[in-house]
């Protein structure tokens, strides 16, 4: 593998750019024309500009990514997260012209990309899943008889959902009709995709994944848990590993399921299985996401294990170099998400140029951004802008570590989520780590 096309933007861009001259594989940024000069462009060996700001028009424009790969000659395209990440048409796209697409195969991801089409495989090789739909839905009729069956509350969800987008919790019969309207709308804009599916909703639970990494030649692993339980509005914004509720004996076991649901359809790549706990310990399905995820650095942290390296790897056709047993667990690993937006305003995001800048750092502490001192945040895309990653031989000094360098972050221009976040970090429950995914509703009024 000579040259990969990034079909993506921002920190992601930046963190495949970074592995790929590590790699000595030279390096091709996409980017819309309101991108064009962001640091992913800058740091790329060479870059191609693919259409106007628009999602559509741009980083979701597969015919232009397809030309632009074509005329720069790259060998394969990594999609990063979120866009195209899990779509099948475009993988199925690649692999007919002859590109390869740094992920698994456009079938593994009709059958565990789409969250769907996911639940039916899992619950069929008797996983446990969470009562829903037996696929995607079509209509109101269809969502409210699910509904009236599994009793509410339910949950509505993009069937290529990623990213806290296209998800609605519907309580009552009332609600379900609008809540359908507005997923399927939201999972068309985000993803190109309006196939939605219904499910129960399991209240304040844990919300837990493991990572997997398979090779082409059987070869399946994890690399442990990650709690995502602190989310708003079903956006994930603080993530660690180890999650203070999972001890050794449920980690084999969830990691088990985990590797036997990827070994059910040959999987390849990274990928992580996302899994709903709750209070009993008792681990239900959610979904597979067949990308790697915004939060996978605290896994690195964790592990010592470059993800985007295996994940390229991999695609070159290349063994996994550990067993289960040489994955090592050390030290405790926090990460918040720094956006560019307004809690005091209902969280509305805030684009601009960033005049003034300071990242924190010194021992345990991680950046990875695409941001810098003049660059303009466009409004067009995710309002995230830093990830710091804290880590510490114990969550308490993972804490201590996170907060500080919370306390030294400086981005002026914009409003950030930082004082937000600060909060959290401090609270007393979260410190205990008693939590769930309604600590937010449960400890701030928002």
């Amino acid at each position: 593998m000579y040259k990969i096309l990034i079909a993506n933007r921002g920190e992601i861009a930046v963190r495949i750019i970074r592995a790929c001259k590590e790699m000595n594989i030279r390096t091709v940024a996409i980017y819309s024309e309101v991108d064009k000069k962001a640091l992913h462009v800058k740091l790329a060996d060479e870059a191609v500009c693919i259409g106007p700001a628009e999602s559509s028009k741009s980083y979701l424009n597969i015919k232009s990514i397809i030309e632009a790969a074509n005329i720069v000659k790259a060998d394969a395209i990594h999609p990063g997260f979120g866009f195209l990440s899990e779509s099948s048409l475009f993988a199925k796209i690649c692999e007919e012209s002859n590109i390869k697409f740094i992920g698994p195969t456009s079938k593994v991801i009709d059958l565990l990309g789409n969250k769907a089409n996911a639940k039916i495989t899992v619950k069929n090789a008797g996983l446990p899943v969470i009562p829903g739909s037996e696929g995607s839905i079509s209509s109101i009729k269809e969502a409210t008889n699910i509904a009236e069956k599994i009793g509410y509350p339910v949950i509505l969800k993009a069937s290529s959902g990623g990213g806290g987008k296209g998800i609605r919790i519907v309580y009552s019969k009332k609600e379900l009709p609008q809540a359908f309207n507005i997923v399927k709308q939201e999972s068309k804009i985000s993803f190109n995709d309006d196939e939605i599916y219904i499910e129960k909703y399991i209240e304040n639970p844990r919300h837990i994944e493991i990572q997997i990494i398979a090779d082409e030649y059987g070869n399946i692993i994890h690399l442990g848990e990650r709690d995502c339980s602190i989310q708003r509005k079903n956006q994930k914004i603080i993530e660690e590993t180890p999650s203070t509720i999972v001890d050794d004996k449920l980690r084999e076991k969830m990691g088990k399921c985990a590797v036997k649901i990827a070994g059910l359809v040959g999987y390849t790549s990274l990928g992580t299985v996302e899994f709903l706990v709750d209070k009993d310990k008792n681990f239900y399905f959610m979904e597979m996401n067949t990308r790697i995820q915004v939060e996978h650095p605290i896994t690195e942290e964790r592990t010592g294990i470059d993800l985007v390296k295996e994940q390229i790897r991999i695609s070159a056709h290349e063994k996994i170099n550990l067993k289960q047993k040489d994955v090592l667990f050390n030290n405790h690993v926090i990460e918040c998400r720094i956006n560019a937006e307004n809690p005091l305003k209902d969280f509305k995001p805030s684009p601009g140029i960033i005049k003034g800048l300071y990242m924190p750092g010194g021992n345990g502490i991680r950046i990875d951004t695409a941001i810098y001192e003049g660059y303009t945040i466009p409004h067009n895309y995710d309002s995230m802008l830093i990830k710091i990653i804290a880590k510490g031989s114990t969550r308490n000094e993972a804490i201590a570590k996170m907060k500080r360098a919370l306390e030294e972050l400086v981005v002026d221009g914009v409003e950030t989520n930082k004082e937000f976040l600060y909060e959290i970090i401090k609270n007393p429950s979260f410190i205990r780590g008693e939590f769930d995914t309604s600590f937010i509703n449960k400890n701030f009024d928002l």
